[in-house]
């Protein structure tokens, strides 16, 4: 409303409802709702509009509830100038504590509660609405920019040296019946020229955005309908496109009609925004935490094998698939983001890519992801540009200014983006996502507008092969088909084969069809399964609802649950979370903990990640994805998260194992903690311990299979190999002098010795002694794993080979031609290289 509503005469109606409403605000009501002093403190904080219940208004006066529902056109501009009235009466210039108060200032009133019949979607308000005052909830899809909208211009004539004003007011700033032409005055009614004084004419900000119905209430096949919305003042700018909001306000019809078409443009004039809660939708952003879920939290978080029992309890219904749940856990939980002093962002969002076979219920891991997290959007390959999963400049119609519309990642910001179908995208689509999977921003620098969007989210996605079908004869970077500029952007990377095993085909037929004969209770053979409406009727009072206790575990359904039958046993049933508890406990640590690296955790993390980079050159072109300096970052990652399962403060060396599990399972399927042990000792030391033999570290049969078929230590087993881990990290972590110190510096080795007496009997010893066999040998997997050895032949000319070692070394380091054949003597007996042509060969 604008001011001139207060220089009319006030009749007789008017009066009395301005009257009745001022009553109703001095009143304490029996909720004890003091609106006196609500209106003190929105004074103090600056604030021009107070929210008024309705069930309230509807217990102190029936017939004026109903009028507000129902003809707020008559009632809502009696209550905003009684409110106006209360608060000159409360205001006091004098007062420090009060903002001050401009002549011309307009106060607002926003309504909550329960609404019934009121209550509508974009689909749902029909032609009977109008006029009325409706809710809608619904997903804002666009927002335009903020505009001034002229209320009251002031105009000069010179020739007179007299001010004029003029008023405006339209169908979306005031209830007038007539409306003002908006048009400024050029001369006054005695034809003298008037000019514009900008500075002292009124301006309100303007907003237009535009509501969409939720996508899982829109009925399948149709497009989904929407409904614009006019937010003005103090509303503006209180969302933005993706955000799930409940629009309170007067629906009305604008006018614009025209002989060939008499229908007319509808908006909603908001006088309240809300967000959306998760009561009505079950997707919200955030859950109510009662004191009964934080000492279940807590509660839960003692047990010892808490990371299991959630893991296990995501998708309990898809067979199989144990090491990726337990990483789709720990990217639902995340590490911590740092932004640091310098300007550099680290991410904490943890992105998962799946490769493999059709039918290996990939897409449905995405699904349950999906239905899971608390911001999720997902899309396709095929489905999306790179304009769509980022951000585009279009050009608004009305205005014909260029505007941003986010994308997918944007829109997920602080959440998950599914990839169905990730190799259909094509190449430049994919670029689009590289900046977005490590910087976590848009920036865009087009059509006149620079700017960056925050992205933060984490992505997961899945793919199938280049060949249709993983060719296990093939090395995975030839299946996979991927850039590494991309694979190193994720964190994990699996492999999903469906291989042909008679024992497993039938567990799995089985799983299958009993899934296919779940009935829900209370419902007969083959009747379909409904949604259950859950929208509440009410807006804006999730404070006052008391929501249902919900129980922290499900009980064991066969059917439904026959996927993780096979880890507890016969004998016992598996502990599984109810979905709705684990929200709660992934939002308490997400919001809570903050875990901090412990020194004896990075020191394991740092071996860790020198014995990938130092891996045998047979296994570099097994494995998966590059090993890289985000390698490192995704270990870090990793044992955050798993830090934050058992909601510890800090990071220990446990959740920097169980990190390196799952990095070396997505990179060589590996699962046996000895063989960890024994890569990370060859490639540091140079030597193998007798009692890790090579058969130790058997491969695991492919995806999707049951953790029932491997060996599951004891915990004091367990235990003991913990500690155990943790001395020979010690030893591991140890500066070259100390590791100098400790090899014996003279002593030849045995081995070397015997072979370097066989090379050349003129020459007689060498003196090549176990230290500088350890330094060549770390500089001769470098070179195998380098660019000398990555042709068809996988060979190299000795001179060449033996220049490369001595290339950056120091004159009294350099090897002579007697140590080179010693050492590539040994290496040949063991199996790392062969020597012949005057080649050396990788194995």
């Amino acid at each position: 409303m604008d001011d001139t509503q207060f220089d009319q005469p006030i009749d007789a109606v008017f009066g009395d409802r301005v009257r009745r409403f001022q009553e109703f605000i001095d009143q304490i009501n029996v909720q004890g709702t003091n609106y006196r002093n609500q209106i003190k403190d929105m004074l103090m904080k600056g604030r021009v509009r107070l929210f008024v219940s309705l069930d309230e208004v509807r217990d102190f006066d029936v017939e004026f509830w109903r009028g507000l529902l129902n003809t707020p056109v008559e009632f809502l501009p009696a209550c905003e100038r009684a409110l106006r009235d209360t608060v000159l009466t409360i205001y006091d210039p004098n007062d420090d504590r009060y903002q001050p108060l401009d002549d011309d200032q307009q106060f607002y009133i926003g309504f909550k509660g329960a609404f019934g019949g009121h209550s509508v979607t974009p689909r749902t308000i029909t032609a009977d609405m109008l006029s009325t005052m409706v809710t809608v909830e619904g997903i804002v899809t666009r927002a335009s920019l903020v505009r001034p909208k002229v209320i009251r211009s002031v105009h000069y004539a010179e020739k007179t040296a007299r001010f004029y004003a003029k008023n405006y007011h339209d169908n979306t700033t005031s209830f007038d019946a007539i409306s003002t032409p908006a048009v400024y005055p050029v001369e006054d009614p005695d034809g003298n020229k008037l000019t514009p004084e900008y500075g002292y004419s009124t301006y309100r900000d303007y907003q237009k955005i535009s509501v969409q119905e939720m996508p899982e209430i829109a009925p399948a096949g149709q497009l989904p309908r929407s409904v614009d919305i006019v937010l003005d003042d103090d509303l503006v700018d209180l969302t933005k496109p993706g955000d799930r909001v409940e629009i309170v306000g007067v629906y009305r019809a604008l006018g614009g009609a025209t002989n060939n078409n008499a229908s007319f443009k509808t908006v909603i004039l908001a006088n309240a925004v809300y967000p959306l809660h998760a009561r009505s939708t079950g997707v919200a952003a955030h859950e109510k935490l009662t004191d009964s879920d934080v000492r279940n939290i807590n509660k839960l978080a003692l047990e010892k094998k808490i990371f299991d029992t959630l893991a296990q309890s995501l998708a309990p219904s898809i067979y199989g698939f144990d090491h990726i749940k337990k990483a789709v856990l720990l990217m639902l939980f995340g590490g911590i983001e740092k932004n640091l002093d310098n300007g550099s962002h680290l991410r904490g969002d943890i992105n998962i890519l799946m490769v493999g076979d059709p039918s290996t219920a990939k897409s449905q891991m995405l699904r349950f992801v999906l239905n899971t997290a608390s911001l999720a959007i997902a899309t396709t390959g095929r489905g999306s540009s790179g304009v769509g999963l980022t951000a585009a400049v279009t050009t608004d119609k009305e205005t014909g200014e260029r505007r941003l519309e986010a994308g997918a990642m944007v829109l997920a910001d602080r959440g998950i983006v599914c990839i169905d179908e990730f190799d259909k995208m094509s190449d430049l689509d994919r670029v689009a996502i590289h900046e977005v999977m490590e910087q976590q921003t848009v920036t865009i620098a087009k059509a006149g507008i620079h700017t960056s969007l925050n992205a933060r989210c984490s992505v997961i996605a899945a793919a199938n092969p280049v060949f249709g079908q993983y060719d296990v004869h093939k090395d995975p970077h030839k299946n996979i088909a991927l850039p590494d500029s991309l694979l190193s952007r994720f964190d994990l990377l699996f492999v999903v084969t469906d291989d042909v095993e008679q024992t497993k085909d039938r567990v799995i037929s089985e799983h299958v069809l009993r899934m296919h004969r779940f009935i829900a209770p209370g419902l007969a053979e083959g009747e379909p399964i409904r949604e259950r409406a859950t929208l509440s009727l009410a807006s804006g009072m999730d404070d006052t609802v008391e929501e249902t206790e919900q129980p922290v575990f499900e009980k064991f359904n066969p059917l439904l649950h026959a996927g993780v039958a096979g880890r507890a046993g016969s004998e016992t049933s598996p502990t599984i979370v109810s979905i709705s508890f684990l929200k709660k406990y992934i939002q308490y640590a997400k919001q809570r903990i903050k875990p901090i690296l412990s020194k004896k955790s990075s020191e394991y993390i740092v071996a860790t990640y020198a014995a990938l980079r130092n891996s045998d050159p047979s296994e570099t072109n097994k494995r998966t994805a590059p090993v890289t300096a985000r390698t490192l970052e995704t270990l870090i990652r990793l044992a955050t998260a798993h830090a934050k399962v058992r909601l510890s403060k800090s990071v220990d060396v446990k959740d920097a194992k169980v990190a390196e599990e799952l990095l070396r399972f997505a990179l060589f399927k590996e699962t046996s903690k000895k063989s960890m042990l024994k890569r990370r000792k060859t490639a540091l030391f140079g030597y193998e311990e007798e009692e890790l033999s090579m058969s130790e570290s058997e491969p695991e049969p492919a995806l999707p299979h049951d953790d029932s078929d491997f060996e599951q230590p004891a915990e004091d087993e367990e235990d003991e190999y913990v500690e155990e881990m943790a001395d020979d990290m010690e030893d591991l972590v140890l500066s070259r002098e100390n590791l100098s110190d400790q090899l014996p510096r003279e002593e030849p080795l045995t081995q070397i010795q015997t072979n370097v007496s066989s090379v050349d009997a003129n020459t007689g010893s060498t003196g090549l002694t176990s230290e500088r066999y350890e330094i060549f040998k770390r500089l001769m997997l470098r070179i195998l794993d380098s660019d000398l050895f990555r042709n068809e032949s996988a060979s190299c000319p000795i001179n060449t080979t033996m220049a490369a070692v001595n290339e950056n070394l120091a004159q009294e380091d350099v090897f002579s031609e007697a140590e080179f054949k010693a050492a590539a003597k040994v290496m040949v007996d063991e199996n790392i290289i062969m020597d012949g042509d005057g080649k050396i060969w990788r194995i």
